[in-house]
């Protein structure tokens, strides 16, 4: 194993030589000016998994896994802005990470503090691509001087508006969703408005006669202002009756309606809510599984993609064929968009 960790640092060292760094520079250049001609996903998300395997067979240390991580997304986060992509997320630490190791833990939010303090010490690297970093997860859940880190990245970045950065961390798909569904739920239990007056029994005799006989009798005189309630039709299906109220009457309160729910409802109260639909979905290291992220997002027309390599390895030359072959796909069902409202068209006018 220790060869092939020797192999790896011959190989990095020939790449990062002059001549061949720059061949190099210009090769990506050209792949990414060819990649543009196309369709470009809008938003991309990676489960940057196989660092803590990349380290047991390189027999380095966990940590130096992760960082070596980190360098992986920072090559591929340029690689997605320059082809045009508008959000990557990233699952950066899910809540179930919390169960590891206390020495493991603690080396990640570490390692998260150093790596936001980099961003934050180096923000022309994200201003130059107009990169505003999100932090999407549990707040309070986060160590206090790296919550300290998590704000200074927000505050650097917050007037780029290009493209965004999702860090979720700390993160589960099912903490999300339920934030959203209390958030829904919350926003349903506020009364649009409140009717302070009484019910006025005239008033509800209009209205039975108007609907009846079709038309608007006129309104009955009646001793004080305070008999009269202009409840409108509108507002019947939800109405709801409320105890006494202190002036001796009842009160009205209108709630929104429930029935008004939608998936599109849930969607506004998500952490990624404003964001592209998710285009594509990629996992390293062989597991085919989503471990808790992105659950709402991934739609049907989400691409999934799980790749054997590990996080670490993970570069351009991995990204590429899936880049082609997401592609290739949208070219497809574009064409067939095509052949089938042609078809819509010329049966009509048979």
């Amino acid at each position: 194993m220790s060869s092939s960790l020797h192999l790896s640092q011959l190989r990095k060292w020939i790449l990062e030589s002059p001549p061949i760094e720059w061949s190099i520079h210009r090769l990506r250049q050209l792949i990414i000016a060819a990649l543009r001609q196309g369709p470009i996903p809008q938003h991309v998300a990676f489960v940057m998994d196989g660092n803590r395997r990349f380290a047991r067979t390189h027999h380095i240390e966990t940590v130096e896994g992760h960082s070596l991580g980190f360098e992986s997304l920072a090559k591929i986060l340029e690689f997605c802005y320059k082809s045009g992509v508008k959000v990557v997320t990233v699952y950066a630490f899910s809540i179930e990470n919390y169960k590891r190791s206390k020495y493991e833990v603690d080396a990640l939010m570490e390692m998260a503090k150093v790596k936001l303090n980099q961003l934050s010490q180096h923000g022309q690297l994200l201003a130059r691509y107009g990169a505003c970093i999100r932090v999407l997860g549990q707040r309070e859940m986060i160590r206090p001087d790296v919550l300290k880190a998590v704000d200074r990245a927000i505050e650097l970045t917050k007037n780029n508006g290009t493209c965004f950065l999702n860090i979720c961390f700390p993160y589960t798909s099912r903490a999300e969703i339920t934030s959203a569904i209390q958030k829904t739920v919350e926003d349903y239990s506020k009364p649009l408005s409140s009717l302070a007056r009484p019910f006025s029994q005239t008033r509800i005799t209009q209205k039975i006669l108007s609907k009846n006989l079709g038309t608007t009798p006129p309104r009955a005189s009646s001793p004080t202002p305070s008999n009269t309630s202009d409840i409108d039709d509108s507002m019947s299906s939800t109405t709801t009756l409320h105890q006494e109220s202190p002036n001796g009457g009842r009160e009205a309160s209108i709630y929104p309606d429930p029935e008004t729910i939608t998936p599109e409802t849930i969607e506004q109260n998500l952490l990624t809510a404003g964001d592209p639909p998710l285009d594509l979905l990629i996992r390293t290291s062989g597991v085919k599984r989503l471990s808790d992220f992105m659950m709402w997002q991934c739609h049907q027309g989400t691409e999934i993609v799980f790749l054997d390599c590990l996080w670490p390895e993970f570069d351009l030359w991995q990204f590429l064929p899936v880049m082609l072959e997401w592609q290739w796909k949208q070219k497809h069902l574009e064409q067939e968009e095509s052949g089938n409202a042609l078809k819509r068209s010329k049966t009509k006018l048979k």
